[in-house]
């Protein structure tokens, strides 16, 4: 591999600094995931203990997909312009303190409620309370993906960015994957000294992940590194340049315009479609697989949690599998890699709902995530090199906005087509769809260059 700078103590410098960026942002993400990915699991004690129903926790996925696509896109803009450690360090704290407030959501009920409120009422401001929460929390989880987006695009050369924001990108899978496991099996225990089964474990969801993000954000605060000018590193050679359609601009001398950067660019426009369609899938998996596989395929709560760990996990494989093609096999044209994976992800879906349940639907399940988690690092990585570093935060929160809109109209359809059909069979079909949709949009983006940096 061609050496990224001639003076060997400065290549050494920089290649320490690299890892260890990707090292903490790595954990740094984890923690995210942690601190929203429980709240899946805890959704059906939501529902069995506190009488919230599928609907009500549908809105609550809805209403808090729009704003995490708000809060990435608002803070995209503004971590492109701000310091990366400190922006997310203080989202981190946030998300901590909201999930330790998530354990006690009745006791916050309970001061809205008077004396002698009926069922009805007291479900109904649990409801605001929980959806109130959970529309906080995604508003600062908005703030962990912009500075990592950062950080990757000013450590990482465009050439090699497909395999190492891949490798980054395995954080949501590790994160979401061993949530999934810890949650689960939380759920499946009782009340010390109970028989009743999971009967106001939700709360452990809650506090267990809040007590990791705690010690996690002591560790970011003293170990994540800056940009390599920060830390007084000279900049990635050939970053320095960024062409426009009219134009050759220096980044360290004019800055182009956001319109002209981001949002006047086409594919952009198309990777957001492109995401939509990503997301919307694994929100199926996601925010109601711990649900829909104990009510359709009749696991229990930790078996569930086990077969999410597996999804997430074979997702990894995934992600760094699909990197390391686009980089090697396709010249960093990711859509190109998307196409076959998309259509993929379609078919696995249709066989999870054909297939029995036992370990023939869970391997389904597995490969719709080893599938479906290339594409959704990848869109990352083509918006990133076609926008250049000093617009990654801001292009990948532009796409992300279409993300969440997908988790938002996926989480409210499936609940809702869940509970009004009696089952899940409609929901994976209208997925499954919808994957199809994104094999198509990524189609649109076959001819697109593969980075937008001058030479």
């Amino acid at each position: 591999m061609k050496k990224l700078f001639d003076d060997e103590v400065i290549g050494r410098r920089f290649h320490r600094g690299q890892w260890r960026m990707l090292g903490m942002t790595i954990i740094g993400y984890t923690l995210f995931y942690f601190l929203r990915k429980n709240f899946s699991f805890a959704m059906p004690g939501l529902e069995q203990d506190l009488g919230v129903s599928k609907s009500m926790l549908g809105n609550c996925l809805f209403a808090g997909g729009i704003v995490y696509g708000i809060s990435k896109f608002l803070n995209g803009f503004i971590g492109d312009r701000v310091n990366a450690r400190k922006m997310l360090c203080f989202g981190l704290a946030i998300c901590v303190c909201v999930n330790i407030a998530f354990g006690f959501a009745e006791e916050i009920a309970g001061l809205f409620l008077g004396e002698g409120a009926d069922a009805a009422s007291r479900v109904a401001t649990l409801a605001v309370v929980i959806g109130g929460l959970y529309v906080l929390s995604q508003f600062f989880q908005g703030t962990g993906f912009p500075p990592c987006a950062k950080l990757l695009a000013f450590w990482i050369p465009p050439n090699e960015l497909a395999t190492k924001m891949n490798l980054w990108n395995t954080s949501h899978s590790i994160g979401g994957g061993i949530v999934a496991k810890i949650c689960g099996v939380i759920m499946g225990l009782g009340v010390i000294g109970s028989a009743n089964q999971g009967i106001g474990m939700w709360k452990w969801c809650f506090w267990s992940m809040a007590a990791l993000g705690f010690a996690g954000l002591v560790l970011l605060w003293f170990g994540l590194p800056g940009t390599p000018e920060e830390e007084g590193l000279p900049p990635v050679p050939g970053t320095e340049t960024l062409k426009t359609e009219s134009q050759t601009t220096m980044i360290k001398g004019d800055r182009p315009s956001v319109w002209k950067g981001v949002f006047s660019h086409p594919a952009i426009w198309v990777l957001g479609c492109c995401n939509f369609t990503i997301n919307a899938v694994r929100a199926l998996v996601a925010d109601w697989g711990p649900t829909m596989l104990q009510e359709a395929k009749h696991l229990t709560s930790s078996e569930a949690g086990t077969v999410i760990m597996a999804f997430e996990f074979a997702g990894i494989a995934g992600m760094l599998l699909s990197g390391w093609v686009t980089d090697r096999f396709a010249g960093g044209r990711s859509p190109r890699v998307c196409v076959f994976l998309m259509a993929l992800t379609a078919l696995f879906l249709w066989l999870f709902l054909k297939l029995p349940t036992g370990a023939a639907s869970g391997a389904a399940l597995c490969a719709v995530g080893f599938c479906l988690y290339g594409p959704q690092a990848l869109t990352g990585v083509a918006a990133t090199n076609l926008c250049g570093k000093q617009f990654a935060g801001t292009s990948i929160g532009f796409i992300s906005l279409f993300s969440y809109i997908g988790v938002s109209i996926s989480g409210k359809v499936c609940g809702t087509l869940a509970q009004s059909t009696g089952g899940w069979q409609m929901p994976v079909t209208v997925i499954a769809s919808t994957a199809v949709a994104g094999m198509v949009f990524f189609l649109l983006l076959w001819g697109a260059k593969a980075d937008n940096y001058g030479e």
